[in-house]
């Protein structure tokens, strides 16, 4: 999805967990133009933080990368997904548990399903290498998803909180070098 005054910026969208530290990681990368923080994929409007942590609306911790492809690939943004956290757990990161901790990406544009699907499969060859369980990642454009913006309090935590909580458990193999996926 092209998006904003600079139409050459796309979104995308990222759930590895508690998402301020995915946040972190993710406002460091070269070419990312903003990101934001807020919960997908649930069943209600409008959803607070002390909802989605109920685990009752269906929502997913979500990171909103605004990038330029320019600068950064989406494939690029893809390998850190895969590697800050552990994309075999279900609905759990390290001691954070709900199925608000669940991984997801949603996806804006046909290549970008493409190209997370082909991710997926290369890293999870990976983690069948290493004897690690399957991948669990829900994958799915986000065409009939919408985005809300978690509180003001949640934008940039680590940011304002240096030292704040920061869970993100990996499978701790890393994502394979090749040219083209």
């Amino acid at each position: 999805m092209r998006i904003g005054k600079n139409m050459g910026m796309e979104r995308a969208y990222f759930a590895t967990g508690c998402f301020w530290g995915a946040e972190r990681r993710y406002w460091q990368i070269e070419g990312v133009l903003e990101t934001s923080v807020g919960y997908m994929g649930g069943s209600i409007a409008n959803p607070s933080y002390e909802k989605v942590c109920t685990g009752r609306t269906g929502h997913a911790e979500m990171v909103c990368v605004d990038f330029d492809p320019s600068l950064v690939s989406y494939k690029r943004l893809l390998e850190e997904f895969w590697v800050m956290h552990d994309p075999t757990s279900v609905n759990q990161q390290g001691n954070d548990i709900g199925s608000q901790y669940r991984s997801a990406i949603f996806t804006t544009t046909a290549e970008q399903l493409s190209e997370a699907l082909a991710t997926r499969d290369l890293y999870q060859t990976e983690l069948d290498r290493a004897g690690l369980g399957k991948i669990v990642t829900d994958i799915q454009p986000a065409d009939e998803q919408t985005y809300w913006v978690a509180e003001e309090y949640h934008q940039k935590y680590l940011r304002k909180n240096p030292n704040g909580y920061d869970c993100h458990s990996t499978t701790g193999i890393a994502f394979p070098k090749v040219k083209n996926v």
